[in-house]
Formats: structure tokens, C-alpha cells, sequence
């Protein structure tokens, strides 16, 4: 099987891990980047964004001229689109009359764009183009398939930590508070001002938090990448997780992060997170604000020995659970399978 993934090749992009896993399985793969090449010209200069935001720019166009001409060359048998903002759906159709058949991946809702880099119309207009979509929410699943009648498969996000990396971590001397690594919106702001006033100290990672608030029992950080955030992770007694509104009632790629590194995660109860791990043991879920104040001086409360037992049950609920990204990548390649064996 010749596979084309489509999408980004930065260090967070999720599609280089099901790259290294085709590639262990036995397939040809090669990575297009579209989304890599809009991200280095966007954030190149602020011209380039004056450029992009008045529809003056040519580097959608660019992107898919280049990408038709990988086409050509590598002559994939799948085409394998994660989210696709930068592909035109009169490119997508072009290579189905060529016979390759689409597969879309889409780490975010394709119906409900949170903000400006989680969807646009090239997403709209492409829905119902693709052979299959492979989606992390049930949700959407059920949209897909009741609206646009389209072939459907469920694809929860996953953790790939190396016993490397989570023995570096393990070492980290506890921080014994709570803390929340994300960006900030009106409403993660409320819930976390709230659990702030109710006595509990947090500590926050990421951008522009001190727009959103203000508190004692607040102190705020920088965004931190790469094995640093993977430190901050594990250190913290208590990792509070917060699902954004396109996925209120499903999971976030942090709902995998957190037990894979043996952190200890109090978030919200969706019935995702119920079926993927033994509540109270693997996960801490509430309801509402009280339910989480609660939780949460629970864990902080706890002895060492206790803690570290449940960090050891929250890394093999991944590993055993298989919930790694390798995992995935086995599902995927049989789902793949199956779409061309019915062409």
C-alpha cells in the first residue's frame, strides 16, 4: 500500500506518529506538509498575515499545486488528509478521478470551529468527498453519518511515551498543587476563577492567561513544549483537565497525556472518559464545580505511597488499555485495508 499522509511535520503533529507506525508495518509512506508550509509563511512576518487575512495571499494555492504534483510523482493508492484546511475540495476531487481513495482524519469538529485554526470551508465543502472519515467523537460520528451519509470510523486520540521518557519524568520532585497546561478561554477562565475562590491553588501554563484572571491562589507560566511539558505533566500532584466546546461530552488529546505520563487527572465526566478508564483509579471525574473541588483536595490529601500506586494504574491503563498511537495505527492500517479490498 502506497500512502499519502497529508497534513503537518512539526514536533506536536499527531500524524507523525501514524507515519513511523505505517512505515514499521510495511507500507510506502510519504508525508506531505501542506499545513507546515501555511504555518512557516503565515508566521513568517506580520505582512504575510495582513496578506492572508484580506484573501491576498497565493499560499493556499501554492500548497495545492505542489501537493498535485506529489500526486503525480509518488501515485499513492490513499491519500490520508489530517483536518485539511489547506486543500481545496477541487484538489480532492481531482485525485478521485484518479481513482485514489480520500481518508480524513480531523483532530478538531468539522461542524463547530472554536477558533480561527480549527476549521474554515475547505473543510465544509470536502465532507462529503472523502472514501472515510475517521473521527475522535462519537458526536460527530453520528453527524457525519445521519447528515452526509458518509463512511464512518471512531478514532480516539492516544499517548506515545517511551519508558525513556516517562523514567525521566518519573524523577520530578512532586509539586503538591494542581495545575491546568492549556490556553485560555472565557470559560475554562470562570470554572478555573471559581476553583480558586473556592481555596484551591493552581498553576497555569500557557498564553495571554493573565487577560482571563486574576487570584492569589493563581500563578501563571509560560506555554512550555516538547519534555518540559511532559515534566509538568507528571510533577504535579493533581492535572486538571477542561474540554473546549466542540467536545464537551467526548475527550481531549490531554485525556490520554496525563495517565500516559503518570499523571493523576481530575476532569470532567463524559461517558468517552468513563468507557476508557476505572473511574477513581485511572481517572477522577465531576459533574460540576463541587464535584471537582472535591476530587481534587481528595489527591492532594492522599500519602505518597497511595499517589504513586494510582500513577502506576493511570501509565498501564494506556499501555495495557492500548491506547498508544501504534495501537491506532494497526486499527487504521486494517480500516485502510478493508476501503481498498471493497474498491
Amino acid at each position: 500500500m502506497k500512502l499519502l499522509i497529508v497534513g503537518s511535520d512539526k514536533v506536536f503533529a499527531i500524524e507523525n506518529f501514524y507515519a513511523k507506525y505505517f512505515k514499521e508495518l510495511g507500507l510506502d509512506v510519504l508525508q506531505f506538509n501542506g499545513q507546515s508550509d501555511f504555518f512557516d509563511f503565515y508566521k513568517k512576518n506580520i505582512f504575510n498575515k495582513i496578506l492572508f487575512k484580506l484573501g491576498l495571499s497565493f499560499i493556499y494555492k501554492k500548497i495545492n499545486s505542489k501537493f498535485k504534483e506529489t500526486i503525480n510523482i509518488f501515485l499513492p493508492d490513499i491519500i490520508f488528509i489530517f483536518k485539511g484546511m489547506e486543500i481545496y475540495p477541487s484538489t480532492l476531487k481531482w485525485a478521485k478521478r484518479k481513482g485514489i481513495k480520500l481518508v480524513n482524519y480531523n483532530p478538531d469538529n468539522p461542524f463547530i470551529f472554536s477558533g480561527k485554526g480549527s476549521g474554515n470551508s475547505n473543510i465544509t465543502k470536502s465532507i462529503d468527498l472523502y472514501d472515510l472519515h475517521f473521527t475522535y467523537n462519537k458526536e460527530i460520528e453520528k453527524q457525519l453519518q445521519e447528515k452526509h451519509k458518509t463512511k464512518t470510523s471512531y478514532l480516539p486520540f492516544a499517548c506515545d511515551v517511551s519508558e525513556d521518557l516517562f523514567n525521566i519524568c518519573n524523577e520530578q520532585q512532586e509539586i503538591l498543587k494542581t495545575c491546568f497546561l492549556g490556553n485560555p478561554d472565557k470559560q475554562r477562565a470562570k470554572f478555573i476563577n471559581k476553583l480558586a475562590e473556592k481555596g484551591i491553588e493552581i498553576d497555569l501554563y500557557g498564553n495571554n492567561w493573565n487577560r482571563f484572571v486574576k487570584h492569589e491562589n493563581i500563578t501563571i507560566y509560560n506555554p512550555i513544549y516538547e519534555i518540559e511539558q511532559w515534566k509538568v505533566l507528571r510533577k504535579y500532584r493533581v492535572q486538571l483537565n477542561l474540554m473546549r466546546i466542540h467536545n464537551l461530552n467526548s475527550h481531549n488529546m490531554r485525556t490520554f497525556k496525563i495517565p500516559g505520563i503518570g499523571g493523576l487527572q481530575v476532569a470532567p465526566y463524559t461517558q468517552e472518559h468513563v468507557e476508557f478508564f476505572k473511574e477513581g483509579e485511572e481517572i477522577f471525574l465531576y459533574k460540576n464545580l463541587d464535584e471537582c473541588v472535591i476530587k481534587i483536595n481528595y489527591l492532594l490529601k492522599l500519602n505518597k505511597d497511595s499517589t504513586d500506586a494510582l500513577r502506576k494504574k493511570s501509565r498501564e491503563a494506556i499501555v495495557n488499555g492500548k491506547h498508544t498511537y501504534k495501537d491506532r495505527s494497526i486499527f487504521v492500517y486494517e480500516e485502510m485495508k478493508k476501503l481498498l479490498i471493497h474498491a
